[in-house]
C-alpha cells in the first residue's frame, strides 16, 4: 500500500516522508549538542539564560507542546515511526487487529469461574449475573488467542527468510489479542512492530513488541497511516469499536480506491455476522453487492494464512509470500 495511500488529500505522503528526512537529519546535525551548549553556558547563567524563551526550540517541550505547534508535532510523529520503520528496513507489513479484552484462554477461565460464583453468590444482583454471562462469552473467545498467536508465528517465520523487511506482523501494541499476535512472533525469535497509542487505561504496550519497533502516539490519524502504509493483509478478531474503526477504515480505502486492494480477513464469522449486517446494507442500497466480496471469513490460523498466500501467489514479485511456506 505504500505507494498509493491517500488518507487525506490527493498529495503523496509517502513521497513527502521519503523526501523530508535527508534535509532535516542534516539540519539536527549541523546543529550544536544541547547539553554541550549547556555546560559552556553554566558559568554564564543569568535571569536572560534562565528564561524560557532562551530555550532551543527543540529542547523546549513546553514550547512544543502549544496548541499552534501541533503542525509540528503531527509531522514529527509521523516521521519518527517512519525513518526507524526505514532504518529496520521494514517494507510490507500484516496487520492484526482485535479485542484487548480477550485474553489468552487459562486467564479467561479464572476469570469466567470468578464472575460465575460472584453471580451465584448473590443471585438477585442483575449486574452480577450480567457480568459472569459477559465474562463467559469472552472465555469462549480465548481461543483467537491462541489462533492470532499461531497465525503470527506463520507469517513470521516467511517474514525471517526475508530479513524481516517483507510481512512483518503489526499490531496496535495493547493486551489481549494484539498481545497475542506480538507473542507468535516472539515465540519464533521474529521481529513485530506494535503502535501503541496514549489512552487512559492502557499505561504500557505489551512485553513481546520487539523494543526497537514499538511505538507509541498521541494522534489516531498518524497512527492510522501507519497501520496502512506497508499493510499487505488485514486480519480482525473479534473487537470493539477500535477495531471496527480499523476494519472500516480499510474497507472504505479500497472501495473508494484510494489504496491497492489488500486480503480483509475476519476471524470468527459468527460473531462478525451478528455486529455486522453486510446483506441489510446491500439491500438497503448502502453498498454495492460486490462490496460484500471484500472480506473472507476464517476460523483457524491455517485458513487465514492460505487467504494471504493465495492473494499474493501469482505477485510478480521476487518477495511474494512462498507457497510452500
Amino acid at each position: 500500500m505504500s505507494e498509493d495511500i491517500d488518507i487525506n488529500d490527493n498529495d503523496n505522503d509517502n513521497d513527502r516522508v521519503q523526501s523530508a528526512p535527508s534535509s532535516s537529519v542534516a539540519l539536527l546535525a549541523a546543529e550544536p549538542s544541547p547539553v554541550a551548549a549547556s555546560e559552556t553556558n553554566q558559568a554564564a547563567d543569568s535571569p536572560q539564560t534562565a528564561s524560557a524563551s532562551y530555550r532551543l526550540a527543540y529542547t523546549d517541550v513546553d514550547f512544543l507542546r502549544r496548541e499552534d505547534l501541533r503542525p509540528a508535532r503531527l509531522q514529527l510523529e509521523l516521521l519518527k515511526a517512519e525513518l526507524l520503520q526505514q532504518e529496520q528496513g521494514v517494507e510490507s507489513t500484516v496487520v492484526i487487529f482485535g479485542s484487548t479484552r480477550v485474553l489468552e484462554p487459562k486467564l479467561a477461565r479464572e476469570q469466567a469461574r470468578a464472575a460465575t460464583a460472584a453471580a451465584a453468590a448473590d443471585p438477585d444482583n442483575h449486574e452480577l449475573t450480567r457480568q459472569a454471562a459477559i465474562a463467559k462469552r469472552i472465555a469462549d473467545k480465548s481461543r483467537y488467542y491462541e489462533e492470532a498467536r499461531r497465525l503470527a508465528a506463520m507469517i513470521t517465520r516467511v517474514s525471517q527468510e526475508n530479513g524481516h523487511r517483507h510481512y512483518v506482523v503489526v499490531t496496535g501494541g495493547g493486551p489481549g489479542l494484539m498481545e497475542a499476535a506480538n507473542r507468535g512472533a516472539s515465540d519464533v525469535g521474529g521481529k513485530s512492530i506494535g503502535l501503541s497509542i496514549i489512552l487512559a487505561h492502557e499505561e504500557r504496550p505489551n512485553p513481546y513488541i520487539t523494543p526497537e519497533l514499538c511505538f507509541q502516539f498521541q494522534y489516531f490519524a498518524i497512527r492510522k497511516m501507519h497501520f496502512l502504509l506497508r499493510a499487505r493483509a488485514l486480519v480482525a478478531f473479534p473487537g470493539g469499536f477500535g477495531t471496527l474503526d480499523e476494519l472500516f477504515e480499510t474497507l472504505t480505502l479500497i472501495q473508494t480506491r484510494k489504496v491497492k486492494p489488500v486480503p480483509v480477513v475476519l476471524f470468527g464469522r459468527a460473531y462478525w455476522n451478528r455486529v455486522i449486517d453486510l446483506d441489510a446494507m446491500v439491500e438497503e442500497g448502502t453498498i454495492d453487492p460486490k462490496d460484500r466480496d471484500l472480506i473472507q471469513f476464517a476460523e483457524r490460523a491455517e485458513d487465514a494464512w492460505a487467504i494471504i498466500r493465495a492473494y499474493y501467489a501469482e505477485a510478480d514479485d521476487r518477495d511474494a509470500i512462498a507457497t510452500d511456506g
